[in-house]
């Protein structure tokens, strides 16, 4: 089988504060292949690197919409421009969308970057996913689910995606079968599985043929994948 990809979620965010530059430079000594994190636009139309509404913690918080990226910085809120001007562009990148707003500001910065055809960008709502994609053709569409809100069988929702040039599922690691695997890979659907922290469920993931892993546990998830390909 093809080598998973290896996606440090929020960058090695079990030996490193999540979302942050040093947490994404550490998955990549690391081994990952490729980093996650979350995007969300500034006051001032930036798009920056942070998974909640609010940023920072105890007495300083601030609602990211309403905050400039420059006051963000200072809470350890990296732009999407600072990842590439840190860290170049030689890793796939997968982004969480919530904001709508953000997907043609993000398309922007990854293309100046040269980066777009490493880009996977993941959203709930395939709707924004095909809006997406029409943004960035070069790019790779992946609808990240819980199986329970899939409100069609799952034949029928594979065979939507693939029309909709959706490209990747992503679920809970526990809710992959290695039958599931396979009827997503055979309308051509990579199958992603997050939350993969652990050896076990690292193992058993790649025994059902998982396309790519998210993980915190980075060292953890790079030497699984590294042994299993032995």
């Amino acid at each position: 089988m093809d080598t998973p990809i290896t996606f440090a979620h929020r960058g090695a965010s079990a030996d490193a504060p999540e979302n942050t530059l040093a947490a994404f430079r550490l998955a990549l000594d690391l081994g990952a292949r490729g980093l996650e994190s979350d995007v969300r636009l500034t006051a001032d139309g930036e798009v920056v690197l942070v998974h909640g509404a609010v940023a920072g913690n105890g007495w300083r918080r601030k609602r990211v919409v309403q905050t400039s990226a420059s006051e963000l910085a200072q809470l350890g809120v990296p732009r999407l421009g600072d990842l590439y001007a840190e860290l170049g562009n030689e890793y796939e990148l997968s982004l969480d969308v919530y904001d709508p707003a953000a997907g043609k500001a993000l398309v922007d910065v990854v293309g100046a970057a040269g980066a777009l055809d490493r880009l996977w960008l993941c959203s709930s709502k395939p709707d924004l996913l095909s809006a997406l994609g029409a943004l960035a053709p070069e790019a790779h569409l992946v609808h990240s689910v819980r199986r329970r809100n899939v409100d069609v069988p799952l034949e029928r929702h594979a065979a939507r995606l693939a029309e909709l040039g959706i490209g990747v599922v992503n679920l809970h690691r526990s809710e992959w079968t290695a039958g599931l695997v396979g009827l997503f890979q055979r309308f051509g659907i990579l199958a992603f599985g997050w939350d993969a922290q652990e050896v076990r469920h690292l193992r058993e993931l790649l025994a059902m043929g998982i396309d790519g892993l998210y993980s915190d546990h980075v060292a953890r998830m790079v030497a699984t994948v590294g042994e299993w390909k032995l």
